[in-house]
């Protein structure tokens, strides 16, 4: 599931990902304590970034991540064709994860645990807040088959699958930071990210979580980008210790 071949803009010259690897780390850390804050209005707090390089950074015109996002052409799970960013992100508040339908082990814990997300977050889902997952296999991932899957684990409204050209989804994944640096292992689909990723694209706020955790904690990350929540004073319900 190498990403090599999307690392070109359609100048040909390199493109850079929009949350690389190395950086992952460091999102990881501001989204586990629902800490990403605004570093000034519209700007995202880059925990890697010294002060001075900040400072400058706020001294020059502002680069919007959405603007760095593919707006690639895909399919939704009942057929429509949508353009990635445009009719998907853009001033949208974001969970996105990918899959594939015929992944057996690690995808269908994942998504029953943004169902728990999905649940918690009741009615704002398909009002306020959008829930996305981009099958890894598109040659194979039809829109009937990301139908199929949704029906079976019960998803609710609001939260759409994907499909697409493969090119147009590996430009998706890379930019994303789905992806690892060594070939053979990001080739592996048995290794694929158990991550989501989520994002304020109003606010210009994004962080990655792991899926495969408790839903409260991938909501505190999620308190991390959206404003609304944590003014609210928002919570949601801990699993019972035994």
């Amino acid at each position: 599931m190498t990403a090599s071949a999307q690392t070109r803009d359609e100048a040909g010259a390199p493109r850079r990902p929009l949350f690389s690897s190395e950086r992952r780390r460091d999102w990881l850390t501001a989204c586990a304590g629902g800490l990403v804050a605004a570093a000034g209005a519209g700007a995202a707090y880059l925990p890697w970034i010294s002060p001075r390089v900040h400072a400058q950074r706020r001294a020059q015109p502002a680069r919007r991540t959405g603007s760095r996002l593919p707006d690639v052409p895909l399919l939704t799970h009942d057929g429509r064709q949508v353009r990635f960013y445009s009719d998907l992100v853009r001033g949208r508040l974001v969970f996105i994860s990918m899959m594939y339908t015929q992944c057996s082990e690690r995808c269908p814990p994942m998504t029953q645990a943004l169902r728990g997300v999905q649940e918690a977050l009741g009615d704002r889902v398909g009002r306020d807040v959008f829930m996305y997952s981009i099958s890894l296999l598109p040659e194979y991932d039809r829109p009937a088959d990301l139908q199929a899957y949704r029906e079976l684990h019960r998803v609710g409204p609001g939260w759409t699958f994907l499909t697409g050209a493969k090119k147009d989804v590996e430009q998706v994944r890379y930019a994303l930071g789905f992806y690892d640096p060594d070939p053979e292992i990001d080739a592996d689909l048995g290794q694929h990210t158990g991550m989501v990723r989520i994002g304020n694209d109003a606010l210009d706020r994004w962080c990655m979580t792991f899926i495969l955790s408790e839903p409260h904690l991938i909501l505190e990350a999620f308190m991390g980008v959206d404003p609304v929540s944590r003014a609210a004073g928002a919570s949601w319900a801990r699993p019972m210790q035994s």
